[in-house]
């Protein structure tokens, strides 16, 4: 058939329906629950709690699940950002450590800017994590592993494998904990507003929706000419600058760090807390405001686990029930979307 005759054929008739580019976009239920999930489910577990242990609601329980969920939610918040571009931070926790032994040893002499050579420090080593994953192609949990070790050596160097006290300055970091806003600690509204930053980060920033495709499709963000090493080294920055404060957090609530001491243990309790947040550990998806609820849910874990009369030995066992129902109940699926 000739061109000219395709050209001169009638158009099709009109049925009636707008074309599917310009339908509007259903609401699910899903979609709703992928949004609040993560609130619901700290919800449900605080109410367990509650009807057990009503003391725990009255008696200032709240107070100390926000002083304990404190550190979680930075740890989370840093490794959720790792994540989403599609990778894992397994130093962080450990770098939040060393920034706490740091400032220990730096706050007395050096006043605040111990607070900037402590919080610097880690998130130069957190840049360097992304820099070798984005420029040599090391895979993020191998090279983040060896990380470890050595954040963790240079720790107990640090210390000469002993507990370091701050002796000097810290009434600069007794609004942390000593201070209240709505009854909670001021050490994790802290928390929650860099967890908002971070949603608007990744909501309404170039970066951060850059962040997202490479999480989503890192090839087909690289043919869309988005620097995707780039992207992943603000990515693993933002850890190590989370894993500084978190640093802080921890002294200003002890007065004192090591390298088996408060904060020691924060790395799988801030995995969990991020992907019960929601946190698709495919990438590509993240909310950082229900990462404040995921904190909260795995901080209030071993108290719902007391409350129910579960004795200490098999408290493990709760822990990871909780987080495998939650991150089940919580992650963002679609049909197209392969879960590894």
């Amino acid at each position: 058939m000739s061109t000219n005759a395709t050209l001169d054929r009638p158009p099709a008739p009109d049925s009636g329906k707008p074309e599917t580019k310009d339908r509007p976009r259903r609401f699910r239920p899903r979609n709703l629950w992928q949004t609040v999930g993560p609130f619901g489910v700290f919800i449900a577990l605080f109410a367990v709690v509650a009807a057990l242990q009503p003391a725990f609601v009255g008696g200032g329980g709240l107070q100390i699940l926000a002083v304990q969920a404190s550190s979680i939610l930075l740890i989370a918040l840093g490794q959720a950002m790792v994540l989403h571009v599609g990778s894992i931070d397994l130093s962080n926790a450990a770098m939040a450590i060393l920034s706490a032994i740091v400032l220990a040893l730096t706050l007395g002499p050096l006043a605040g800017g111990g607070l900037v050579v402590s919080i610097g420090l880690v998130t130069v080593i957190g840049a360097i994590n992304g820099l070798l994953v984005a420029f040599a192609q090391v895979p993020s949990f191998a090279l983040t592993l060896g990380t470890l070790g050595i954040v963790q050596a240079a720790s107990l160097l640090a210390s000469d494998a002993t507990t370091v006290y701050a002796t000097g300055n810290s009434e600069l970091l007794w609004p942390l904990f000593g201070t209240a806003f709505a009854g909670l600690a001021t050490a994790f509204w802290v928390g929650v507003v860099l967890a908002v930053v971070l949603w608007a980060v990744l909501r309404f920033t170039r970066v951060g929706q850059g962040m997202t495709a490479v999480g989503l499709n890192e090839t087909g963000a690289l043919f869309s000419g988005l620097r995707t090493r780039l992207l992943k080294v603000v990515a693993f920055t933002i850890s190590g600058f989370l894993a500084g404060v978190a640093g802080v957090m921890i002294i200003a609530q002890a007065g004192a760090a090591s390298s088996f001491g408060l904060g020691s243990d924060l790395l799988i309790p801030g995995i969990a807390a991020a992907m019960v947040g929601g946190t698709a550990i495919t990438g590509g998806v993240t909310n950082p405001v229900n990462v404040v609820f995921g904190a909260l849910t795995i901080a209030l874990t071993p108290i719902a686990a007391a409350a129910v009369g579960v004795t200490s030995q098999a408290q493990s066992l709760v822990y990871g029930l909780v987080i495998i129902i939650a991150v089940a109940l919580t992650m963002g699926r679609n049909r197209n979307r392969i879960v590894k």
